[in-house]
Order: C-alpha cells, then structure tokens, then sequence
C-alpha cells in the first residue's frame, strides 16, 4: 500500500458512475477537492474524476450533468482510488475496463475506498472476498447473496481495512473521508475540515441507530402471535419465560422449541429486542427523561437503558435522541428582519 507522500499532493481519482447518486459523489469533491494552496496543511490532496467507459463521460441525476476530464488511466497514477455509490436499480454492472483499472491500482499499491454501494463494484471486481467491508444496511443482504466471499457488517458507519475501505450510505461516506484525511494529515486536519463541511470530525454509535427497529414478529395465528401481542402492550412489567409460557399454555421446553421455531430467537432476546424498540421509539417521540424511559420500556434503571443501547446500538440513550431530535436552538432558522 502507498503511503501518501510528504512532498507533494496526494493524488485521488475518483470513478464517475454512470447515473451515480450525487450526494455520495459531491463528498469526496468536497473533502479532497479543495486543491493543493487551500487545504489545511499542505501539500495537500489532488483530485481527478476519471470517466469510467467509452461515452460514460458523465453522471446524471436531478436534471445535473457532470464531465470527467480523465479518463481510467488516471486511476493507475492515484495514491487513493474512490469508487462512489452506483444505481441500485437491479440493471447496473459495473464496466469491465473499470473493474480491470480498479485490480490493477490496488495491486500496484493504492488505496481503493468504496461509498455506500459502490461496495458492489469494488466486489464485482474481486477486492473484497474474504474481507469484512460496511455498505448502507438496506443494501447489506443484498451484497451477502451477491457476493457469498464478502463479510458485510450492517451496523459499521466505515470500514478501514489498510488498503481497502468502505463505508456506509450518504453522511457515512463523509466519516470515512475525514478518517482517511485524518489518517493521512492527522487529527488538526480533519477537524478543520469538518469545521468548513460544519459536520462532526468524528460521530459516535454505528448504523445500527439508523436501521429501522424490528418489528413485532408475526407468527401464524394458530401459533405464539397471541402471546407475543399480550407481552408488546405489556414490556413495562416484569415479564418472565415462565409467565409467557402459561400464558401460552405450555411447558418452558416446550414454549422454548416452538419459540425458537415461529420466532427465530429465544424469548429473553425477543423481549429485550421489542424493548429497545419501544425506548428507541419513546426517545424519538417524547421528551421523556432517561429513566421514565427505561421504566416504560421495561429496562429498569437508566444505567440499564444505557447498557441495553450500547450493546444493541453502539450508542447512547443521550446520544441517539440528540441524533434523532436535535439539540434545542440546533440549525434552528434565523427569520427575517423584514
């Protein structure tokens, strides 16, 4: 892998996807494209956005039109090969000259990072078999069943596996570029950056605050979906295997073999998954104090609420309500004088 240089700029090619989403593509623009004489600290980085196939000299979206003046050989020269996300449409593959220049600028030593689902693209191209790589959530077991070789983690926000990198959706694809300048300029640099972008140099938690919560399971209606429907309205009591057992009139083996089947999981994390739903819920739609929501979501004390969402989320109670609602007075917008 190549480190970046201290001499000069650290030249970055950035692919131009055919119908790339362009918020994925305008971050790497934002973060390296600044130019040599205005970055924090020089030298600085060197951009290029390189066409990725004969007449793909552009990406479309919203009406908007974008030229390459590069074409792929560009990418051969790059210190770090960025891939943005691509359609996702079930029509898009990847050109084959693109995954070719991308093998080829990794096994000459750059780094190569992917956005968002331009995980698929560095996949189609073999560079992410056997690696654990992180995509937008909603693309995870799609990338699974694509490419079996790959080890997707879901919750992570990026992924830095030395001389591949990836990250997940829209502001994800904003933390792995300001970890890579932070890698490569160290931490004054990137701060200063995201202090221009006006976004955290670092956030807390992983995507799994930003999934969406599971849903209640459903089983068959001559199965546990009765039993399961009495406990949701009731997690803030301290319900046990046991009572949800006679509830089901069934002996605890017993209602542990047909849990496990209708359900896919054990009771214990059945309920503490619908808990952490319903707190997550509460944080979101109420103003509620930690502990209130703890005891209505059935997690006891705050501190349990607290442990509950580190371990399910990676984040805080604190922090996921800021995330989710906002700080008083935050982006709030000044009205007019007149």
């Amino acid at each position: 892998m190549r480190h970046p240089p201290a001499t000069r700029p650290v030249r970055v090619a950035v692919a131009l996807l055919e119908e790339s989403p362009l918020f994925e593509l305008a971050v790497p623009c934002a973060v390296f494209g600044q130019g040599a004489g205005r970055g924090p600290v020089p030298p600085w980085y060197d951009l290029t956005l390189c066409a990725t196939g004969p007449g793909a000299h552009h990406a479309q979206g919203g009406g908007l039109r974008l030229e390459a003046d590069h074409g792929l050989d560009a990418l051969a020269a790059a210190d770090l090969v960025i891939v943005p996300a691509c359609a996702m449409d079930g029509d898009y593959e990847p050109p084959p000259a693109l995954l070719d220049a991308l093998r080829t600028a990794h096994a000459d030593g750059a780094r190569v990072a992917s956005l968002c689902s331009g995980a698929f693209v560095l996949a189609a191209a073999g560079l992410l078999d056997g690696r654990e790589v992180a995509t937008h959530w909603m693309y995870a077991e799609e990338l699974r069943r694509a490419h079996p070789g790959v080890r997707v983690d879901e919750q992570a926000l990026y992924i830095d596996g030395g001389s591949i990198l990836t990250s997940a959706g829209t502001a994800a694809a904003i933390d792995l570029c300001l970890h890579i300048v932070r890698n490569d300029y160290g931490m004054a640099a990137a701060a200063e950056v995201g202090r221009r972008m006006v976004v955290a140099p670092h956030r807390e938690g992983d995507q799994a605050q930003y999934a969406r919560p599971p849903l209640p399971a459903r089983p068959a209606a001559k199965g546990l979906a009765a039993v399961l429907d009495w406990a949701v309205v009731r997690l803030e009591q301290p319900l046990t295997v046991a009572e949800l057992a006679a509830r089901a009139d069934m002996s605890l083996r017993t209602f542990g073999r047909h849990f496990a089947r209708e359900v896919g999981t054990t009771p214990l994390v059945w309920l503490n998954q619908q808990r952490v739903a319903l707190a997550r819920e509460l944080l979101e739609t109420t103003d509620l104090p930690v502990d209130a929501v703890a005891a209505r979501s059935g997690l006891g004390s705050g501190d349990g609420l607290r442990q509950h969402f580190h371990r399910a989320l990676g984040t805080t109670p604190g922090a996921y309500r800021r995330t989710f609602r906002g700080t008083a007075g935050a982006g709030r917008v000044r009205p007019s004088a007149g």
